[in-house]
């Protein structure tokens, strides 16, 4: 092989190690960036643990009382329509995250026998929305999901749930998100919102509860007073506790998912730096051969030019 064939062949694998190197920075940097994300998304919801669980206490004291029965956000609807809350990432790069949501979701509407026509999505983010306005479910909302959760957000979302399922137009509004387990283990779930119902938010609770450590919860009494007096009245305190307690389910499932998201995405970014490491052992083991044999062929043929010019 010619001298400049060897040195465009080492040129190629030296271009090909370099970029290898700089795909490897980026997606280091990206790992980083979510698993501190990551952390922040978990602090959050265990500080929220709180306000959860007293949301739970608040709804299982009054569960008894005749307003809260006759509320219309406590009542099951004969309509066959269903709302959907679907929570995605904007982005890619977080493996099997979003098609997870996705799936359940689609598989849940399949198993409760709704048409396309009769599931509406509330997607908050892009995937989710992509994905169901593709097949012709009716997107009744579209939230971004690349910013810090606001309770302005989790208000217009809860708000809008409400309205329309108190119209009677949906028999039931799900929300669909994916619960973060651990670092290497995120769950897709499904949630009702409404009906509000006490064991849902018990679940909640649940879910950003951990079994053992600093954050593990404590005993609590669940006492339920067999009357309990509200002021002004039972109908208004009612109406605007109720949708607040509801907030308390889309607001933690949106920081699941979020936590979930920045995991999936920081495991798929070390798993991606691991790969690029390990193909540049390769290429860096392909180029010292060839320069080995670019040297050797050399060698050889100033050896065989001495003794050309000897005999």
């Amino acid at each position: 092989m010619p001298h400049n064939v060897y040195m465009a062949s080492l040129k190629t694998i030296k271009a090909k190690i370099r970029s290898i190197q700089k795909t490897g920075k980026v997606t280091k940097a990206m790992e980083a960036v979510s698993a501190a994300k990551m952390r922040k998304a978990q602090t959050t919801a265990i500080k929220g643990r709180a306000y959860a669980r007293a949301a739970t206490s608040i709804l299982a004291r009054v569960s008894g009382s005749h307003a809260l029965q006759n509320s219309p956000l406590i009542a099951t609807r004969p309509a066959k329509k269903a709302l959907y809350i679907v929570i995605t990432s904007d982005k890619g790069l977080a493996g099997a995250l979003n098609s997870g949501v996705l799936k359940a979701a689609a598989r849940d509407i399949a198993e409760a026998g709704h048409a396309p026509k009769d599931a509406a999505i509330i997607a908050v983010g892009r995937k989710a929305h992509d994905y169901f306005a593709a097949r012709g479910y009716p997107v009744e909302g579209f939230y971004p999901n690349t910013t810090e959760v606001t309770g302005e957000t989790v208000r217009t979302i809860v708000d809008t749930a409400a309205a329309r399922f108190m119209s009677g137009e949906y028999k039931v509004v799900k929300i669909a998100y994916q619960n973060f387990i651990s670092t290497f283990e995120q769950r897709p779930t499904l949630r009702t919102v409404f009906p509000l119902s006490l064991a849902d938010l018990e679940r909640v609770v649940g879910d950003i509860t951990p079994a053992k450590g600093a954050f593990a919860a404590g005993q609590t009494s669940d006492v339920r007073p067999s009357t309990y007096t509200l002021e002004p009245s039972q109908e208004e305190v009612l109406g605007v506790i109720l949708p607040m307690l509801a907030s308390v389910i889309v607001y933690h499932a949106l920081l699941e998912s979020q936590a979930s998201e920045h995991s999936a995405r920081m495991v798929a970014m070390k798993s991606a730096s691991d790969k690029a490491a390990e193909k540049q052992d390769e290429l860096t083991l392909v180029f010292n051969k060839a320069r080995q044999a670019a040297i050797t062929r050399e060698v050889s043929e100033i050896i065989g030019g001495m003794e050309a010019l000897v005999s």
